[in-house]
């Protein structure tokens, strides 16, 4: 399963002084997604719109691909 990461966001969150918390109430996403995320499992682009328009950046300064390196035998 593909991993993905967050840590674009959560910097995101310390740099404009909100908690998860306030991202919840702010964007309207369940506490569920959120967990996810913390999870590191895939969210809908949706969701991944609505947080950075709130947050006012792009996507991609959010959520990352977790890269597997493979090991040829």
């Amino acid at each position: 399963m593909m991993k993905f990461k967050y840590n674009g966001l959560w910097k995101l969150l310390i740099d404009n002084e909100m908690k998860k918390k306030d991202l919840i109430e702010k964007v309207k996403i369940s506490p569920t997604t959120l967990s996810k995320m913390s999870k590191g499992e895939p969210v809908s682009l949706t969701i991944l719109g609505k947080i950075a328009k709130e947050l006012n950046t792009d996507i991609g300064m959010l959520v990352s691909i977790e890269r597997e390196i493979e090991v040829y035998r």
